[in-house]
């Protein structure tokens, strides 16, 4: 005898005796735990599935010990683009043994009845609602007057939502040159959300005199 259950927010095939790991549960070791979304079973003779879960059915299980699984290493590159990143991983697991698979209650998916259709109504005559007006959406700022952004790069951050100045100071600078990644050219972007802040607060001639000191966005 098998059944599907879902554990953890995963689906699994099991057996009794069977030993599984699952995401991290929030039970002790040694406690029994007991998964009652079972989709199939399957006793040798019939299969029964579930709509989606099957009434009654349910797997018990013992909590054996919470581990770590094994590491993960996660490597992003582009190339020419100078961008490396890598990250490591291991995920929290918990062995379980499968003690019994109860499916006391179970019963077959019946078909769906057809619901009588109700008899038409006559509408209603609408009642004529005043709609308030939308709020207007904020007005993009030109992001060219960022040292180092070109029309290309401004047309890039504002289809991936980054159309205002404060919009762009609060964006770090590696999210920028994803976003940008394809746009052809070598792009510094480690001083535009500095720039970005101070369009954003006005302190125009302040950053004028910083941009003269400025090359392609690079200090």
């Amino acid at each position: 005898m098998y059944a599907i259950v879902e554990m953890a927010g995963q689906q699994f095939k099991v057996a009794k005796d069977q030993k599984v790991y699952v995401h991290r549960l929030q039970v002790e070791e040694g406690k029994k735990v007991t998964f009652d979304n079972v989709l199939l079973l399957d006793d040798g003779k019939n299969v029964t599935v579930g709509a989606p879960a099957i009434d009654g059915a349910a797997v018990e299980a013992k909590v054996i010990k919470h581990l770590r699984g094994d590491k993960v290493i996660v490597f992003h590159k582009k190339r020419r683009k100078g961008y490396r990143k890598k990250n490591g991983h291991r995920q929290s697991l918990t062995e379980i043994v499968i003690e019994s698979i109860v499916a006391k209650g179970a019963k077959k998916a019946a078909p769906a009845k057809k619901e009588a259709k109700p008899e038409a109504k006559k509408a209603a005559p609408a009642k004529t609602a005043t709609k308030k007006a939308a709020p207007k959406a904020a007005k993009a700022d030109d992001l060219k007057k960022i040292e180092g952004i070109g029309p290309k790069i401004a047309e890039t951050l504002v289809a991936a939502g980054i159309a205002t100045y404060a919009d762009l100071a609060k964006t770090k600078s590696e999210k920028i040159s994803e976003i940008i990644a394809d746009v052809r050219g070598n792009h510094v972007t480690d001083t535009w959300p500095a720039q970005a802040k101070l369009a954003a607060e006005g302190k125009w001639d302040e950053l004028k005199k910083w941009q003269d000191e400025l090359d392609g966005g690079k200090a």
